[in-house]
């Protein structure tokens, strides 16, 4: 049943791969239209995760950024299909990194790099970083349960030799690269809201306490890591640019959670600057008002 269903869709992906961008975004709008007005696909969840973070903006301010972020969202969806086809040349133009300087600095302190970012802006093709590592380049990442799937989700994130590792085995393949001596630069997501919430620390985002996932964190200090925050922004539609912000250059020189505290502060700076490019249908806060006394 799986592979009907891969073999029945994926078609229809690579036939929207290969669309020029100019139709590519006309069918983003159609796709919004039916996803928004029609579907209506987590609507209440973005209403609710932005009424919660904006007390005071009003409801047409938010009824804005909603409609902004739908249209974003469905750009990003379709720009991951792009994947399957654009050539490297594009995407290099595309996805721009201002400061590889910052990352090659860290390289050179002959330690592996853990690079944090958030659902902000286009996340799916943050691995355009591999043109500028010698290093080996690693991504975490959540298996999709379709076994087909997971391995075009493989594909098209690993475009340029990126390895992916579930989250679950991540920490011990990471410490056999280390003990292997094998430097890399790991990737991680890491707004994510644990499931196992009790045992994880507590912290504001967006001024509403929440737990935090701190496995990037814990990989960092248990190894004494680097770590960088990747900055995103959306500069127009089909473009983006990205630079390195150096967060430890030994993790083990900070406090527990102080990493996962700078991390935090970071992707709200940009939340609350463009907060139409954040995944307001990831329940980020599903949490909130839990916390174990």
């Amino acid at each position: 049943m799986q592979f009907l269903a891969y073999i029945i869709i994926y078609p229809f992906l690579w036939l929207i791969s290969i669309l020029p961008f100019r139709l590519l975004y006309l069918f983003s709008d159609m796709v919004y239209l039916l996803v928004f007005y029609i579907i209506g696909y987590r609507r209440k969840t973005v209403k609710e995760n932005l009424m919660l973070v904006f007390p005071e903006k009003s409801e047409d301010e938010i009824k804005t950024i909603s409609k902004k972020f739908y249209h974003h969202m469905c750009d990003m969806f379709l720009e991951m299909i792009k994947t399957l086809s654009i050539s490297r040349k594009q995407l290099n133009k595309r996805f721009i990194i201002k400061n590889p300087e910052s990352l090659q600095k860290l390289e050179a302190l002959n330690k592996s790099i853990v690079v944090m970012y958030g659902h902000y802006a286009s996340y799916e093709w943050s691995f355009v970083v591999e043109n500028h590592i010698t290093m080996k380049g690693i991504g975490i990442y959540k298996t999709i349960a379709n076994k087909y799937f997971d391995n075009l989700a493989r594909k098209l994130r690993s475009r340029y030799n990126t390895e992916l590792i579930d989250t679950k085995k991540a920490v011990a393949k990471i410490t056999e690269y280390e003990k292997q001596n094998i430097k890399s630069v790991i990737a991680f997501l890491s707004d994510q809201s644990p499931k196992s919430f009790k045992k994880y620390y507590w912290t504001t985002f967006m001024d509403i306490e929440v737990p935090c996932f701190t496995g990037a964190e814990r990989i960092a200090k248990d190894l004494n890591l680097t770590v960088t925050y990747l900055k995103i922004d959306k500069v127009k539609r089909g473009h983006y640019e990205a630079e390195f912000i150096t967060l430890a250059e030994n993790a083990n020189d900070y406090a527990d959670f102080e990493i996962t505290d700078k991390f935090t502060r970071e992707l709200e700076q940009q939340i609350r600057k463009a907060p139409e490019y954040y995944l307001w249908t990831h329940k980020r806060w599903k949490h909130r008002n839990k916390k174990p006394a």
